[in-house]
């Protein structure tokens, strides 16, 4: 880093090479700088406290409501394979070339994948637009087609229209995630991001158990001129739909948040400046692009997340599936999903609270997060699948603790950057390594092998969650050791607090710190 001299010989930080003091005030300013001056404006605790509570009460609901429509949507196969979808649409077929014949479910596997290679073909047209124009027009006009095209699933009639179906819903859906990780950066403070990421992504689990609960009554259903499989999907489509008429309320950020009274939006902005975070700018910048690329922190995350991901691509499409093969009935086997979505659930809110109330313990938790999975995949794996046994069904239940480890994953990346653009594409690298985790996951499980217990699915698993724990350690020492550089530099007040709002990333900023 640059050092500045002054009078008597001592120092102060300033930006990288790449920014010199006066091209700092050509800069694309973050849209708080409209609200916001270039010196702190002191606010009480009173009113942080109240502008806060309301963010909170306006977002969070609504974000925990969209992930569980995105995480309802995506499950769902797994249950409607359960109830003729396989069947229905010819995903599995019996192979008579072996002796005795085997059945085959790699289109049902191709199912679950294509879907994620939609989502990885519209990330970057979503990601453009969510940087590019107003967050809740974008957000409305995609999540009404997302629920469209959900509800036009119950007229596919063969395995090829599912797959073409699976894929048009990934490229559209693919906007939710992003936008949540971006809004939540934006919004709070680095301390306060673990905490409010987590209650969001908690809806994975909450609606492992509210979806769970509907398919068990659609279950239920004898009569009628459709297959279960299709009313299901029709109503995740129609809650969809309602779901974007309510997008369009969402606000471009504090600036124009119209919860927030003139006052509170300038109280919002303010309680950003000392993080260094900043709240958003439209303009995309080619020099925060390429930072992006070439930061290793950046890497470290996407990988992790890659890795951390492929249970769910797995449990998400085939888990009703697996735990009917230890001798449960089609019944038993979605209710036997609710165990896992309630370790999923309340460990993603306590990782978040503990992340919340003790400094840079994220990493620390991530670690010991990955253990109950590992142990779980092993349980399941060597354990004896008798007739109703229940090893195999606990070690499914703690598999659930993959959930506080995305979360985790997804506080630490989005924390540890600053800079709009370099905000999206951080968020569109982590989305990457989600579908690709989610795309691997369904392709290790090979039918003819169950009586092996799908050797490769949890062989493989425990390797990925044992590189999440190496990657998370190489990421501390590249984080606390960045850190510690910065804290041996001088602070200058005035200039950080000039600084806050330059949307500047986190390299630039030498005031910004990393949360570990």
């Amino acid at each position: 880093m640059d050092l500045q001299e002054e009078k008597g010989g001592s120092t102060k930080p300033r930006l990288w090479p790449n920014h010199d003091d006066s091209s700092v005030e050509s800069l694309e300013k973050d849209l708080a700088a409209a609200i916001a001056s270039d010196h702190a404006q002191e606010y009480d605790r009173a009113t942080g406290h109240r502008v806060l509570r309301k963010i909170d009460l306006y977002l969070i609901p609504w974000m925990w409501l969209g992930y569980g429509f995105v995480y309802y949507d995506k499950a769902i196969l797994g249950s409607a394979v359960l109830f003729g979808m396989t069947k229905d649409l010819s995903l599995s077929v019996v192979d008579t070339r072996t002796n005795p014949a085997t059945t085959v479910t790699t289109r049902l596997s191709w199912a679950t994948s294509i879907f994620y290679f939609g989502m990885l073909a519209g990330l970057y047209p979503m990601t453009f637009m969510l940087q590019r124009f107003q967050i809740g027009r974008v957000l409305g006009v995609l999540v009404i087609l997302w629920g469209m095209i959900a509800m036009l699933t119950a007229t596919v009639t063969s395995w090829r229209g599912l797959f073409a179906q699976r894929f048009f819903l990934g490229f559209v859906e693919s906007v939710i995630p992003t936008a949540f990780m971006c809004i939540v950066s934006g919004y709070y403070t680095q301390q306060e991001q673990a905490l409010r990421q987590s209650w969001w992504f908690s809806s994975t689990g909450g609606w492992t158990i509210i979806g769970g609960a509907l398919n068990y009554g659609f279950a239920q259903i004898t009569g009628g001129s459709l297959a279960r499989w299709q009313y299901i999907y029709l109503l995740a489509g129609s809650l969809t739909v309602l779901f974007g008429c309510v997008c369009f309320a969402v606000p471009n950020s504090e600036v124009s948040a119209w919860f927030l009274t003139p006052a509170e939006r300038i109280v919002a902005v303010e309680r950003l400046r000392k993080g260094q975070t900043g709240v958003r700018c439209q303009k995309l910048k080619g020099s925060q692009i390429r930072e992006a690329a070439l930061d290793v922190k950046i890497w470290l995350v996407a990988l992790m997340m890659a890795a951390a991901y492929t249970v769910n691509g797995a449990v998400s499409g085939f888990g009703p599936l697996i735990v009917s093969t230890f001798g449960w009935s089609t019944l038993d086997s979605i209710l036997l999903q609710f165990p896992l979505g309630g370790v999923c659930f309340i460990f993603i809110l306590l990782t978040g609270y503990l992340s919340s109330k003790i400094p840079n313990i994220r990493l620390v938790l991530l670690i010991l997060c990955c253990l109950p999975v590992i142990a779980g995949c092993a349980m399941i794996w060597r354990s004896s699948w008798t007739h109703r046994a229940a090893t195999p069904v606990a070690g499914y239940t703690i598999i659930g603790f993959f959930g506080p480890v995305v979360s985790l994953i997804i506080s630490i990346g989005m924390a540890n950057v600053a800079g709009a653009t370099k905000k999206s594409c951080t968020a569109a690298a982590i989305f990457v390594a989600y579908c690709v985790g989610n795309i691997i996951g369904p392709q290790l499980i090979k039918t003819p092998t169950i009586k092996r217990h799908y050797p490769e699915l949890w062989l493989g698993l425990i390797i990925c969650y044992c590189v999440v724990i190496i990657l998370a350690i190489a990421l501390y020492f590249v984080l606390d050791v960045e850190n510690k550089r910065r804290e041996s530099l001088r602070v200058d007040e005035e200039e950080r607090d000039r600084l806050a709002f330059m949307d500047l990333t986190d390299k630039e900023n030498p005031y910004f710190r990393y949360v570990l």
